[in-house]
């Protein structure tokens, strides 16, 4: 019998209370009806009638968990998505950046490492690379190691081509990837710029002083006390002026952050930091 929608309801908090205090993993600030669509793809996919059930599972096999993260995170991304963020990125926020010495930046809910590489391939272009180090952080361990590899489908290539090219692109995406295990697989020298690791917007704090800040399409994953708490530390990451960029569909409008920056680039959602003096 499948389970009814009120007690869905009932056992959804309960699962996910149940998530945190054994693996401590933070869903309970997540917005509920994507939750809802993601854990109800996960009973069918494990062949469970009910959240309880489920619940049963991932508490008795450590196993599954991982299994079920990838439902509960949105590993979807792709290369230069929305092109005209990175072409803001390269009209408006690199000549800033060319200022400094040295450039971090922090590419937070990096997914399967699209975004990341997206970035590394424009510093390179700017000729800012060389002195740059990116910050790439997730939650799912299971993505961290797919953008770790940077290997993509063959059947992906063309799309993010054409991404690259309409954000201003200075060459060729092909300069800097290579056909490898039936797919292709970028360039190491990008990943000597990059550091992998895990971190939770939900529970970690910040780590590093940047100059950006890219999260994008990760806040509208997020109810509002959420969004706040990630936006707070993508400020209190932020060096003075520093930049920060969202998601197309997502707003630092509604947050209480609001006033702690000023909007850049509207329609693609880039802001930068408010001198405090």
């Amino acid at each position: 019998m499948t389970t009814r929608p009120q007690d869905f309801d009932i056992e959804l908090p309960l699962l996910i209370e149940a998530i945190y205090r054994k693996y401590h993993y933070d869903f309970r600030q997540y917005a509920r009806a994507s939750l809802r669509r993601r854990l109800m793809a996960a009973l069918s996919h494990f062949a469970c009638q009910t959240l309880s059930q489920l619940q049963d599972k991932v508490l008795r096999d450590p196993e599954m968990f991982p299994q079920l993260l990838d439902f509960l995170t949105v590993p979807v991304s792709e290369m230069f998505r929305d092109p005209g963020y990175f072409r803001a990125l390269r009209e408006q926020v690199v000549p800033i950046l060319r200022t400094y010495p040295s450039l971090k930046i922090w590419v937070a809910g990096c997914s399967t490492g699209e975004e990341v590489y997206s970035i590394a391939i424009l510093l390179r272009e700017e000729g800012l690379l060389e002195r740059a180090l990116i910050y790439a952080t997730d939650i799912n361990p299971h993505s961290l190691q797919k953008a770790q590899a940077g290997i993509y489908d063959l059947s992906r290539v063309a799309g993010f081509t054409e991404n690259h090219r309409k954000s201003g692109a200075r060459g060729s995406l092909s300069d800097y990837y290579t056909a490898a295990y039936g797919g292709v697989m970028l360039d190491k020298s990008l990943r000597q710029h990059i550091v992998f690791s895990d971190h939770s917007l939900a529970t970690d704090s910040v780590f590093a002083e940047v100059q950006l800040v890219s999260c994008r399409n990760v806040l509208i994953y997020f109810d509002r006390v959420l969004q706040d708490r990630a936006v707070g530390l993508f400020r209190d990451a932020l060096c003075r002026k520093g930049f920060l960029g969202i998601g197309s569909k997502e707003s630092l409008r509604f947050s209480t952050h609001a006033d702690d920056f000023d909007e850049l680039a509207r329609e693609e959602r880039i802001y930068r930091k408010r001198d405090a003096a």
